[in-house]
């Protein structure tokens, strides 16, 4: 953890300040996953107001992540322009208060320690809430040939794609019988 990605909420004097960052993507986390890379620097931008033990950071974080396609394997950007509104608690221990459901303003409430707010985790974060489940290079992406592998997109292969279905096998050798 760089010193750089931690904000000193101890400093802060104002009631409300101006926070930006560049981020280099080794700085973050996630920079170590093969399933998402991060092209270049990240901005993160926000407005801090303080209230007491609470601080609200009202902004956001512009990027271009790196996918793999999921169904040609191909890499494709994805850029990023995120808003955010996080409340920052500060972090207590749980005392065991039972189950408790969880409501919509919980979503976006976040815990501190130590005085300190982790701007790599918030930027994480937001990288992972905009991740598609199926990554595609384009909606009309026809992936690979399940016979050869070739991208089928930037080129054509000979295959034969036939299917059968294994538990009719039986009945085609009726068929074949006549």
């Amino acid at each position: 953890m760089t010193p750089d990605m931690l904000l000193d909420l101890s400093q802060l004097r104002e009631a409300r300040e101006r926070v930006e960052r560049t981020i280099e993507p080794s700085a973050l986390p996630m920079a170590d996953e093969d399933a998402v890379r991060i092209r270049g620097a990240v901005r993160l931008a926000f407005d801090l107001l303080k209230d007491g033990a609470e601080f609200r950071l009202v902004g956001g974080v512009q990027a271009t992540l790196s996918l793999s396609c999921g169904r040609c394997l191909e890499e494709f950007p994805l850029p990023v322009d995120l808003p955010f509104d996080l409340l920052y608690l500060p972090h207590s221990e749980n005392v065991g208060d039972g189950e408790i459901e969880v409501e919509d303003d919980d979503l976006s409430t976040a815990y501190y320690r130590d005085e300190q707010i982790d701007l790599s985790q918030l930027v994480c974060e937001q990288f992972y809430l905009v991740l598609p489940m199926k990554p595609l290079c384009r909606e009309s992406c026809r992936g690979l040939c399940p016979e050869c592998g070739t991208n089928l997109n930037t080129g054509t292969c000979s295959c034969v794609h036939r299917w059968t279905d294994p538990r009719l096998d039986d009945l085609g050798s009726l068929i074949d019988q006549d």
